[in-house]
């Protein structure tokens, strides 16, 4: 598994210097960026870690970069940092999901407490994100009737009904029901709702 790594982002050379020697005696991994261009050209979005990302950059602020990742399937959580206190840019960083807004000259405690709450957050969103991906994979290998079977049981369809509405036996249906309980590895209708509504498979 890749080393969870922290970006930095500021076009100032002296300020990115300093930031990347504190994160680096804090025992972590970082890169350093002269710019949000520089970073969005690496490639190196999708982590694992978290981005310390300047406010105002020439080319491309921090907000525009911001808004560019919004857009990508996954990237790392963002911390901004910036020399005014402006509160429409931070209230709308936060809205977009941002772990904190800091005001330079940052202090260190404070940072790297803003790191260590985005590395964990990386690290449960990414947990997530495999939990999701593995119960997709589950539902993938269900066959075409057991899907239908398992829509119309989380909408709370009895089998009797679920039997008339296909126009099969109820005893077919319980037969599809347990495959779909035991290939999910499910062991309720709760269960079963709960690992749809993750997918993102609402009842209908």
């Amino acid at each position: 598994m890749s080393v969870p790594t922290v970006s930095i982002m500021d076009d100032d050379p002296s300020a990115r210097r300093g930031l990347t020697r504190l994160v680096k005696a804090a025992g972590m991994h970082v890169k350093s960026y002269a710019s949000a261009r520089d970073f969005l050209d690496s490639g190196n979005y999708d982590g694992p870690g978290c981005i310390v990302l300047d406010v105002r950059m020439p080319d491309m602020t921090g907000p525009e970069l911001q808004a560019e990742l919004v857009e990508v399937e996954y990237s790392m959580p963002i911390i901004f940092l910036s020399a005014h206190a402006d509160v429409e840019i931070t209230a709308e960083a936060m809205k977009k999901g941002a772990v904190d807004f800091l005001t330079k000259p940052v202090d260190r405690d404070d940072l790297l407490e803003a790191i260590y709450a985005s590395l964990a957050k990386d690290a449960e969103n990414r947990a997530h994100r495999a939990k999701i991906a593995t119960i997709r994979e589950q539902i993938k290998a269900l066959t075409p009737r057991e899907y239908e079977v398992m829509i119309y049981v989380i909408t709370g369809m009895l089998n009797r009904q679920i039997a008339a509405e296909l126009g099969i036996s109820e005893e077919t249906v319980k037969i599809h029901r347990g495959r779909v309980m035991k290939k999910l590895e499910v062991e309720s209708v709760a269960e079963l709702v709960r690992l749809c509504e993750n997918a993102g498979i609402p009842p209908t």
